[in-house]
């Protein structure tokens, strides 16, 4: 059921998202202390865009669309972003009347013949009544948990597919031709939020890698290792963030910005960085500079060049800052210990350590798999977040699916047990 193709946003729309002003005058909002120059009365910052996290927006943006009487049977958006790299369709951030019935997951776009076909053609994909049995495994989890009807929009951009909307309802039936007209421009506006994130995403990214790149021909650490231990990090932490409060939002963050974790080695000297033997106290000590140069890098791409708006900036602070601090305190550079540690800090040491020790460096051979997981174990509660490690343990069956999708030539024999 469909009811002619989707508007895909367009750059005019992002652009338009990224200048757009928080304040405006169709909500009463209470007064905001602030500037003389800050909204006026009866201006106040709209919550769909003003919100501090994605998630947080959609919540507003479920409850501007409820307000509205032919949607008001609308009781879940979801969005899930697309990574072409692994075809994965991974669940992102949820806004529901009651507790998410999917959870963390991720799926092949290409096992879901209905969303290869809505990507395709740009169209929604309804299912009237989703008890009717039949479907992917999350339909019928939705179907278990009460849902009725589910529509699901992509969200293209300039022929780039970027992800998907989903809209349930308790009620069978919902997603009309009349409720898909009114949903229509809420669908827009969380498209051109979902690409306008992303977008900005990926500008920082693009511009902390170009300075990372540099370090990357410089020093021992190769793109794979980069695209491994980020994908460690995102398999750990979707085990682990649950655990602590943490939704999908944290996950695909951490994702992007693991990487950039040694982007202060650009400013450490070649004699130390390629040194194939062990390295003095006085170079160690150089070493460990990489961190606070690291931050003032951070620091320059969101203040001088205009993204103090980095969505979720104070997790790479956090990713750049604390990835060789320790979990007894014996680590650098603040010597934090425990929880004091923050979360992204402690999955970004596993993942770093875990690959830097499978792979072959100027200073020594490859470690096997066995032999790195069983140094994680033994210094886990000393050095390593015991949950972290047992994440990493539990999964490996996907830990070694990133290893044989994005191995180095020099180490993929070597990791091999």
């Amino acid at each position: 059921m469909c009811c002619g193709p989707l508007p895909v946003v367009s750059s005019r729309d992002v652009a338009f998202m990224a200048v757009m002003p928080l304040a405006c005058s169709r909500r009463t909002a209470s007064p905001v202390a602030g500037p003389a120059e800050g909204p006026t009365a009866g201006e106040g910052l709209d919550p769909v865009l003003g919100a501090a996290g994605f998630g947080d927006r959609l919540r507003h943006l479920l409850a501007d669309m409820q307000a509205d009487p032919r949607l008001t049977r609308v009781n879940r958006i979801a969005a899930a972003l697309y990574e072409p790299a692994t075809d994965l369709v991974k669940t992102f951030v949820h806004a529901s009347d009651g507790p998410d019935p999917v959870g963390s997951l991720s799926v092949r776009l290409s096992a879901i013949p209905g969303m290869v076909e809505a990507a395709r053609t740009g169209l929604p994909l309804v299912v009237d009544d989703l008890s009717a049995g039949g479907g992917a495994a999350v339909t019928l989890g939705l179907a278990q948990r009460g849902y009725r009807a589910r529509c699901v929009m992509p969200v293209l951009h300039n022929g780039t597919l970027f992800g998907f909307l989903f809209y349930n309802s308790f009620h069978p039936g919902v997603f009309s031709r009349a409720a898909l007209a009114a949903l229509r421009p809420h669908n827009r506006l969380a498209a051109m939020m979902i690409v306008h994130e992303l977008s900005l995403l990926r500008t920082v990214l693009a511009a902390v890698r170009t300075v990372r790149n540099i370090s990357v021909h410089r020093d021992e650490e190769t793109g794979g290792h980069l695209d491994r231990m980020s994908r460690y990090a995102q398999i750990v932490a979707r085990r682990v963030a649950p655990l602590h409060g943490r939704s999908d939002e944290f996950v695909e963050y951490l994702f992007h910005y693991a990487p950039l974790h040694d982007v202060g080695k650009v400013a450490v000297p070649d004699s130390i960085l390629r040194k194939p033997g062990r390295l003095t106290p006085e170079e160690f000590a150089v070493m460990q500079t990489h961190v606070a140069k690291g931050l003032e890098i951070v620091a320059t791409i969101q203040h001088d060049l205009g993204f103090a708006r980095l969505p979720h900036g104070e997790l790479l602070r956090n990713v750049v800052g604390c990835h060789h601090e320790a979990m007894d305190g014996s680590g650098y550079p603040n010597r934090l210990k425990g929880t004091a540690i923050p979360l992204e800090g402690r999955i970004t040491t596993v993942a770093d350590v875990f690959d830097a020790l499978t792979s072959v460096r100027p200073y020594k051979a490859a470690w096997s798999n066995a032999e790195a997981l069983a140094f994680l174990k033994d210094n886990a509660g000393n050095r390593f977040d015991p949950d972290c490690v047992a994440a990493l343990v539990d999964q490996f069956d996907a830990v070694e699916e990133v290893q044989r999708r994005f191995a180095d030539m020099t180490d993929s024999a070597a990791a091999a047990d």
